[in-house]
């Protein structure tokens, strides 16, 4: 692959063409492979005002190795890490090319399952002497924190190098478990994929299900769906945000040991998820989105709903008004774990972390859907300091946000009369990317669908994304940070490894 007019040249045109698109305002928003006969069929996504495109570049039967796209474009790190595990391609140039859910066990070479993408591999975990070092020096150590950690928490380890208080540096260990949803979805009708994608990630269910119908009614044709569908849809939407929001800030006052305002924040978020059950009859908000729109109307009066967010609204924005009045909590979250601006920029940092550093991609504005262009965001106030308290702020912008959303779309939907909840229609063959913007940040899915069935699906979470960046806010940061850096994150581990 290295001849004038070889596919190497191919893909390193492909590659400087995305850069340049990057650096005149677009965002990089995922790479993914396909395993397409012999071939290998590298797809990069590229997000701007009203739209996600995507671009492909074929590797040969023959090809075992292609340029690299991270040197010309750092938020590609991950992504040629997790394709090099699965396909056994090497991007040449990458700079730290560890496997990443295949990982070494001592001399033991990950074993790639081309084709496959999303199986769960048999692979042996490394033992203490194959985790690379940082940073190096007499009395530096490292402190392994999880797999396994008290309370509900996924399997991820922390591999902290420090001298004993200072955390200079911050490796992660991810994928102890994996479930296989992309492998999973192939050969599914597209009615059972809106399934197995709200399953993908618990604290998001809503927005993968809307990411994935969006999709299908990509390729279905189908530019809209009916306005009272979409109200519903932003209802279940902004619940979801809520739910996250007030967790974060239930986590993080746990952290300080503000065990008052951890109850109270507590009995929010499940007050929130009643209420979501009692619409539905799921907790989550499963079943309510399919490709089409809705399944039906909440099972909650419109004058009981905006009852009973109105009680919420006061009840949270009180809580919230003590919490961030408390000096010594607000005193562990200013300057803890800053991402800077131009970091945030260049990654495309998703969600309330990107919003905390100054940067905002929100899809629901720069790419809106289903009933949101009616409904109108709103300008909230833009954060640079990147640090903890900054993504909690832009935290409680999107809660009042959303309160005012839910009373919005509440209020329409009293008003819309009778009329279809489901377009009509059969989806056949065709591929599409579907987005929305979860709690988290932006969920995109790529879907293709052949007579009817799934034939490749790659769902990707906003903390996919994000998670990469964890390991760089440390700089300056102590042992006690750690747990507000990672509440303020506020990621999923079941996002990453899916």
């Amino acid at each position: 692959m290295t001849a004038a007019g070889s596919p190497a040249d191919s893909v390193t045109a492909e590659w400087n063409m995305i850069a340049r698109e990057v650096a005149a305002g677009r965002r990089f928003a995922g790479l993914m492979g396909t395993q397409q006969g012999d071939a290998v069929l590298l797809s990069a996504h590229l997000t701007g005002p009203g739209e996600v495109t995507t671009h492909d570049v074929v590797l040969p039967a023959d090809a075992s190795s292609y340029p690299a796209l991270t040197p010309v474009l750092g938020a590609a790190f991950w992504y040629e890490r997790e394709i090099h595990d699965l396909f056994g391609i090497v991007p040449e140039g990458h700079p730290r090319l560890e496997p990443l859910i295949l990982p070494l066990a001592g001399e033991h070479a990950p074993h790639p399952r081309p084709g496959a993408p999303g199986l769960a591999p048999a692979a042996i975990w490394p033992d203490e002497h194959s985790v690379p070092r940082h940073v190096l020096g007499p009395g530096l150590f490292t402190i392994p924190h999880g797999p396994v950690r008290s309370g509900v928490m996924e399997s991820i380890e922390y591999l902290v190098e420090t001298p004993g208080e200072d955390i200079p540096h911050l490796n992660m260990r991810l994928f102890y478990k994996h479930r296989g949803i992309e492998k999973r979805l192939e050969q599914l009708t597209v009615g059972d994929g809106v399934l197995l994608a709200e399953r993908t990630e618990g604290v998001a269910s809503v927005a993968h299900a809307l990411a994935y119908a969006h999709a299908v009614e990509q390729i279905g044709g189908t530019s809209e769906v009916p306005w009272r569908a979409g109200l519903v849809r932003v209802l279940h939407a902004e619940l979801e945000r809520l739910a996250a929001h007030v967790d974060a800030a239930t986590r993080l006052a746990d952290a300080a040991g503000l065990a008052v305002a951890t109850a109270r924040f507590g009995l929010h978020k499940e007050r929130v998820a009643r209420l979501v059950g009692r619409m539905c009859g799921s907790r989550f908000g499963r079943g309510v989105v399919v490709p089409g729109g809705v399944s039906g109307m909440p099972m909650v009066s419109g004058s009981d709903f905006l009852a009973e967010i109105s009680r919420m609204e006061r009840a949270v924005t009180a809580d919230a008004r003590v919490l961030m009045g408390t000096a010594s909590f607000l005193d562990r979250l200013r300057g803890t774990g800053p991402l800077r601006p131009e970091r945030a920029r260049e990654h495309g940092a998703l969600g309330p972390i990107g919003k905390a550093s100054g940067f905002s991609d929100d899809a629901r504005g720069t790419r809106p859907y289903d009933a949101y262009p009616g409904l109108g965001l709103g300008d909230p106030p833009e954060h640079r300091a990147g640090d903890a308290l900054a993504r909690l702020r832009v935290r409680w912008d999107e809660v009042r946000q959303s309160f005012h959303l839910l009373r919005q779309a509440a209020d329409e939907l009293s008003g819309a009369g009778e009329g279809p909840l489901r377009l009509p229609g059969e989806v056949s063959s065709g591929r599409a990317a579907g987005w929305a913007e979860a709690p988290q940040g932006e969920v995109l899915y790529d879907l293709r669908i052949e007579d009817g069935r799934i034939t490749r699906c790659r769902p990707r979470s906003a903390s996919f994304h994000n998670l990469v960046l964890f390991h760089e806010v440390f700089a300056g940061d102590i042992l006690t940070d750690f747990p507000f850096i990672e509440a303020s994150f506020g990621l999923s581990v079941a996002g990453v490894a899916l």
